[in-house]
C-alpha cells in the first residue's frame, strides 16, 4: 500500500518546527498519531475498530528505531491536524459532532471509517432529501436540522457532494443556493462577497467556490426555472394564465397576479417550491385563494418530481449515490 493510502510510521516532519500535542490527548491511549507538526494520543483499539485501514496496519512489522511519546509509538499520517482532529472527535463522540465549513470526508474514506463516513452522508441526505416532503419538513422545523448552519454551507454540500458521488442530494443543494444567491449579488446578504459567480466569503476571509460544472448546472438551471414556473402546471402558472371564473374581486385579484409575477420575474428569487401558505398574507377573494392554493401545491409536485431535470442529473429513482 502507497503512502498516499496509508499511514507510515516514518514521515519527514516540516522542518524546524516545533511538535506541539492537541487537546485530543487520551492519557491511557496506546500511540500517537502524527499530522504535520501536530500529535494526538488515542486509542490503537478504537482506531482499528473503526478503520479497515488502521486494522490492516497491526500486523505490519514496525521499525527498530521508531519514535515514541510517553512510551507510545508514534504514527505519522499525511492529512491536515484540523481535519484530523475533526476525525477523531467525530471518532470519540459522534453524537455531539456537527459538520464543519471543512468536512474532511477524504480522510474518512482514506482509512476507511465507514461507520462514521455512513453517518455523516445521513445527515447530509436528511438536510438535502429527496422527497417534497421531507423538504419542507427542514423548512418548517428548522430546529431538527442535522448541519450547523453558516454563510458558505451551501456552497460547501455542493462540492462536497460532487467530489464524494453523494448524488442525490445535488438536486436540493443546487435548488437551495438558487434560492439563496444570484448570480451576481447575494440575495440574502450585501456584506461580504457573496454570489454564484463570486463565491462566499467566510468569517476566516477565504474564499469558496463552484467548480465549473457545478456552476454551470446552476446557471443554465436557474434560467430554467425562471421561464418554467409561469408555465401551465407549474408553481406560478396560475398567475399568468387564469383559467378560472368564479373570482368575487377581479380587479384586486388580477393586480395581486400581476405583482406575483413581477416580483419572481425580476431574477433575484427563485422560489418555485415556496409553499402556498407563503401567499396567503396577500388579500384576495375566496375563490381564487382556494384555487391559487391547489394550483401552487400541484405545481410545486411538479416542479420538484422534475427538480434534477433542471440541472442535468438523472430523475430522483436513478439518482444514486456512488460511495
Amino acid at each position: 500500500m502507497s503512502s498516499d493510502e496509508s499511514p507510515s510510521p516514518k514521515r519527514q516532519r516540516t522542518e524546524d518546527a516545533p511538535i506541539t500535542r492537541s487537546e485530543i490527548w487520551k492519557r491511557d491511549g496506546s500511540v500517537v498519531l502524527q499530522a504535520a507538526n501536530t500529535q494526538f494520543r488515542v486509542h490503537w483499539s478504537v482506531l482499528e475498530e473503526n478503520s479497515s485501514v488502521f486494522r490492516g496496519m497491526q500486523g505490519l512489522p514496525q521499525p527498530v528505531a521508531q519514535d515514541s511519546v510517553d512510551g507510545c509509538p508514534v504514527v505519522e499520517i499525511s492529512d491536515d491536524p484540523v481535519d484530523v482532529e475533526y476525525l477523531l472527535e467525530a471518532l470519540y463522540n459522534p453524537s455531539h459532532i456537527s459538520l464543519p465549513e471543512s468536512p474532511p470526508f477524504p480522510g474518512w474514506r482514506k482509512y476507511d471509517f465507514k461507520d462514521l463516513f455512513d453517518s455523516a452522508v445521513a445527515r447530509l441526505t436528511s438536510r438535502y432529501p429527496t422527497t417534497l416532503q421531507a423538504f419542507d419538513a427542514v423548512v418548517l422545523q428548522p430546529t431538527t436540522d442535522t448541519l450547523e448552519y453558516y454563510g458558505a454551507l451551501d456552497f460547501d454540500i455542493v462540492t462536497l457532494a460532487s467530489e464524494n458521488n453523494i448524488l442525490s442530494v445535488l438536486p436540493c443543494a443546487y435548488y437551495r443556493l438558487l434560492n439563496q444567491f444570484n448570480l451576481y449579488t447575494s440575495v440574502t446578504d450585501y456584506s461580504r462577497q457573496s454570489s454564484l459567480f463570486d463565491g462566499v466569503q467566510k468569517e476566516d476571509g477565504t474564499i469558496t467556490h463552484l467548480s465549473g460544472l457545478d456552476l454551470r448546472r446552476c446557471v443554465v438551471a436557474r434560467e430554467k426555472l425562471l421561464t418554467t414556473q409561469f408555465q401551465p402546471g407549474y408553481t406560478f402558472g396560475w398567475a399568468r394564465q387564469w383559467v378560472f371564473n368564479d373570482c368575487e374581486d377581479a380587479s384586486r385579484c388580477r393586480a395581486l397576479r400581476e405583482d406575483i409575477q413581477r416580483m419572481h420575474l425580476d431574477g433575484a428569487h427563485i422560489r418555485v417550491l415556496a409553499r402556498s401558505s407563503h401567499f396567503l398574507s396577500h388579500p384576495r377573494c375566496f375563490p381564487c385563494t382556494r384555487h391559487m392554493t391547489e394550483s401552487i401545491d400541484r405545481g410545486r409536485k411538479k416542479t420538484w418530481d422534475e427538480l434534477p431535470k433542471f440541472f442535468d442529473l438523472p430523475p430522483w429513482g436513478e439518482l444514486k449515490n456512488n460511495i
